[in-house]
């Protein structure tokens, strides 16, 4: 009788008289579980300190929400990243910079002499690349005729029908016994060779040339 009445009390009195009715006296061993607990019902101040251990909190169950902010200590600071990371600059079909992220000049666009220099755009990163890693691509302008058939939308069909959209192009840094670079003063580190060249291999030529975007990744904090 005495039970049914406490347990009418509680039941009409709420949550918060409850925890002041029952003890841990009051309950049996082992005998509760989640589903006896109301969600977000329990905090801190009502659980006596040193009671729950780690032996009786199941692993995994635990998320970093339901720790109290400042509570899990943070984790070691990771390495600071490279300073000044990828440059950029975009070259027009003269061999012009036309935009950049800034640093580079451009050393030789599309030199005529020396032979071994034609076809080819060289450009001052103003930093040495040994460390850094070199990238080129096309850049599509539709709005130029390169073949003159009146077709920029890219559809026609037949081999390099479309020469607005194709063609090939590489890029490297000049480093001499690797990838020697022709012009006076640019067969070193701190230049890089840009080599944009039709869907067949040939030399592009003026009036069929193409932009492209050239790309330096890497630590650049050398550049001075």
């Amino acid at each position: 009788m005495a039970v049914s009445i406490m347990a009418l009390v509680v039941a009409s009195t709420g949550t918060s008289y409850a925890a002041g009715l029952i003890g841990s006296d009051d309950v049996r061993n082992n005998s509760l579980t989640t589903m006896d607990i109301k969600d977000k019902t329990i905090k801190g101040r009502d659980i006596k300190n040193d009671v729950i251990g780690s032996n009786k909190i199941r692993n995994g169950s635990l998320k970093s929400r339901d720790f109290k902010a400042g509570q899990l200590p943070a984790g070691a600071t990771g390495p600071a990243g490279p300073a000044g990371v990828g440059r950029w600059a975009l070259v027009d079909a003269t061999g012009a910079i036309i935009a950049q992220s800034g640093g580079f000049t451009v050393a030789a666009g599309y030199p005529a002499a020396p032979a071994a220099a034609n076809g080819n755009v060289y450009i001052n990163a103003g930093e040495n690349l040994s460390n850094n890693g070199v990238i080129a691509t096309i850049a599509l302008q539709n709005t130029a005729d390169l073949n003159a058939d009146g077709i920029l939308n890219g559809r026609q069909t037949g081999s390099d029908s479309n020469p607005e959209f194709s063609g090939e192009v590489s890029a490297a840094v000049c480093t001499p016994g690797v990838v020697n670079c022709a012009p006076a003063g640019t067969g070193n580190p701190n230049h890089l060779v840009v080599s944009p060249r039709n869907s067949d291999g040939s030399f592009t030529t003026d009036g069929a040339r193409k932009r492209f975007y050239v790309v330096v990744t890497g630590d650049s904090s050398d550049r001075g």
